[in-house]
């Protein structure tokens, strides 16, 4: 975690204190319901929560043992026994460490989804509020990055919006997916617990039971979770990408809000960059940079190793914290944008036209023309305009082939920018329903 790119209330979910937490939490869940079964002493079991509930474990004392035991569960439970005193032989009982720390990430990658999810509605409002907000902007569209024909800015920030109620539905999927508790003993057969301590246990935290594990729950449902990571990632990067490219002097048509006393260049002082965007491209470099480890840990040998746990020390944390910070600085960023709407009209105005060329194909069909003399007829007084050599519709008009099958006026009804939105209110419907 990178102080920079951290923000405290997705931090504190991976510090060691709250992981200490956690673990005392399973485990006293877990000597709960032992005594409840009988297999261990009720004040045994009262004990530990009386002794360590409002414990802060000594971290430095954690690391001190472990450093003798090379085993950190084993080390935590060392310290326990510490505070909690004869009784805490009665705690981990039938358990394995994987049990621990399994159910623990679990814990926490859902904690960690509740954080992004509060994000996502962040970028969700934002978006929506732009979005009607510029809903009959006029834009140009491009594809391959060259004037195709009108949009609204409005659509384009609805695009973004429906893209991120999918993130939302997908992060909520993962979130279910990877919320499992097993505590099922050494190799998961139960052989030295009772499936009804699991079931407790997962209660208590929030969880659901693993309906089969080995030592380990089983990492395809991590897998999932981080690839759900990495295509929110992708979402973010696109829509920054979206705002590097307005942001170019040659087309600004939006831009980042640059505040009072911002610097964009120590060499230029005239200079105001895209840095939040960049930013987010490579944050989101970062957060997919993770996918392929999660995935690759879902390949274990036999029942358990431990080749996925140094991987998720390191993913669990960084992917989560990176993507907490970028949602929220892409939400500020899309509250905060600069849009020029004189500038969005000039670019469209730029090609003399040719943005309706479509429309004057299809009324030349409709007029009795096939469509390759119709294309043909279009492109041929399009390409001088591209040339910078004239005006389209008034080469149009001028064209005696044109004009046997349509008037001036037909001509001039293609040009209606008006006609390009007429579905626009269908579309935001469809996207924000009846709001």
């Amino acid at each position: 975690m990178i102080p920079r790119y951290t923000r405290p209330e997705m931090a504190s979910i991976w510090e060691p204190q709250t992981r200490f937490k956690i673990w005392f939490e399973i485990e006293a869940h877990a000597a709960d319901a032992l005594a409840e079964l009988g297999t261990i002493p009720k004040h045994a079991a009262k004990t530990v929560w009386e002794k360590a509930r409002n414990a802060t474990f000594d971290v430095a004392r954690i690391d001190e043992i472990e450093r003798e035991t090379k085993h950190d569960v084993i080390a935590f439970l060392t310290h326990l026994a510490e505070i909690v005193g004869p009784e805490a032989r009665f705690v981990h009982q039938g358990m394995t460490s994987s049990d621990v720390l399994d159910t623990c990430l679990n814990v926490q990658l859902t904690r960690a989804a509740d954080l992004l999810l509060a994000d996502l509605d962040k970028v969700l409002a934002a978006l929506k509020k732009r979005a009607f907000e510029h809903k009959m902007t006029p834009t140009i569209g491009r594809s391959h990055g060259i004037h195709a024909e009108p949009v609204t800015f409005g659509l384009k920030l609805a695009y973004a919006y429906a893209e991120f109620t999918r993130a939302k539905e997908r992060l909520i999927a993962a979130r279910k997916e990877v919320a499992t508790c097993a505590i099922s003993g050494a190799v998961g057969t139960f052989a030295q617990i009772d499936p009804r301590v699991e079931e407790h246990v997962a209660k208590a935290m929030g969880l659901v039971p693993e309906p089969i594990s080995t030592q380990v729950i089983p990492r395809d449902r991590h897998a999932m979770y981080f690839s759900t990571l990495g295509v929110i990632a992708s979402s973010v990067e696109r829509i920054a990408v979206e705002i590097r490219h307005m942001q170019r002097t040659e087309v600004l048509e939006a831009e980042e809000f640059f505040s009072e006393g911002q610097k964009g260049s120590s060499a230029m002082p005239h200079k105001r960059n895209p840095v939040l965007s960049e930013n987010l491209t490579g944050l989101s470099r970062m957060v997919r940079a993770y996918v392929t480890p999660a995935l690759e840990n879902v390949v274990l040998w036999h029942e358990r190793d431990i080749s996925h746990s140094s991987a998720e020390r390191m993913m669990g944390p960084d992917a989560t914290v990176t993507l907490d910070f970028a949602l929220v600085r892409l939400a500020g960023l899309i509250d905060k944008l600069l849009v020029y709407p004189a500038n969005m009209q000039k670019n469209l105005d730029r090609l003399g036209g040719l943005v309706h060329s479509q429309r004057v194909l299809l009324a030349l069909t409709q007029k009795g023309a096939s469509r390759e003399d119709a294309y043909k007829l279009v492109q041929r007084n399009a390409m001088p305009v591209w040339r910078g050599e004239g005006d389209f519709l008034q080469l149009l008009k001028k064209d005696a082939e044109v004009k046997k099958y349509l008037t001036d006026a037909e001509i001039d009804e293609q040009f209606d920018l008006g006609y390009h939105f007429k579905h626009v209110d269908t579309i935001f419907k469809r996207v924000f329903g009846e709001s």
